[in-house]
């Protein structure tokens, strides 16, 4: 597990510990703690830009946003929500984290490709770009993302169901004005998103359905 070189706060090793368990059960394909490391680099390229208002607490809400994740189920976000928090209590209770605010960005992650910009703050706009970022990856690091949300599917839904459902996703993100909330995100990396995008959507519907099982 690697954190930041230089993080807003410190990290008991105990919370750590606790954080390598909950990434690795179950075993994931992408929602796995490199995901976290890859959202931890944009956080660092938002803090070298625009800067952080509350670092501390979107670090937290970064490492915990996926801590509890199984394929398919709609309580993913609310239960690492609520991991976090009892985390923070217990790991960090005198660090003066607003943990509200923590539990309160990881909610906001269930609701990827459903907000449009100004339906939250500038801060959670970047900590929400933060995670989608890998949809302007180079193209072969988004084929590996997009092949491993599959395989994370496989045996969890019909091949057939789950592809209907990711393209619809995808298709929805193309057709927005703005994939990206925040304009720090917007600016850089649009272009580059909207190409993987389509290019995942003129792929042969074989490809995806194969990786989620039939």
């Amino acid at each position: 597990m690697t954190l930041l070189v230089d993080p807003p706060l410190p990290l008991p090793s105990a919370l750590v510990a606790e954080l390598q368990a909950a990434y690795a059960t179950p075993p994931r394909a992408y929602h796995a703690f490199s995901h976290v490391e890859e959202v931890l680099r944009q956080f660092a390229l938002v803090a070298a830009g625009p800067g952080w208002r509350q670092p501390a607490e979107i670090y937290l809400a970064i490492l915990y946003h996926d801590a509890i994740y199984a394929a398919g189920r709609r309580d993913n976000e609310e239960r690492s929500a609520e991991l976090a928090l009892a985390a923070i209590g217990r790991f960090l209770p005198e660090a003066n984290v607003d943990r509200a605010r923590v539990a309160a960005l990881i909610r906001l992650t269930a609701r990827h490709g459903r907000l449009a910009v100004g339906e939250v703050d500038d801060e959670a706009a970047l900590f929400l770009d933060c995670d989608m970022a890998i949809l302007a990856a180079e193209p072969a690091v988004f084929d590996a993302y997009h092949r491993a949300i599959a395989i994370e599917y496989r045996g969890k839904l019909p091949g057939w169901l789950f592809e209907f459902n990711r393209r619809r996703f995808l298709k929805g993100l193309l057709a927005k004005e703005r994939i990206f909330l925040s304009g720090f995100f917007h600016a850089r990396l649009d272009a580059a998103a909207r190409s993987n995008l389509q290019r995942a959507l003129q792929a042969p519907r074989s490809a995806l359905r194969a990786g989620a099982g039939r």
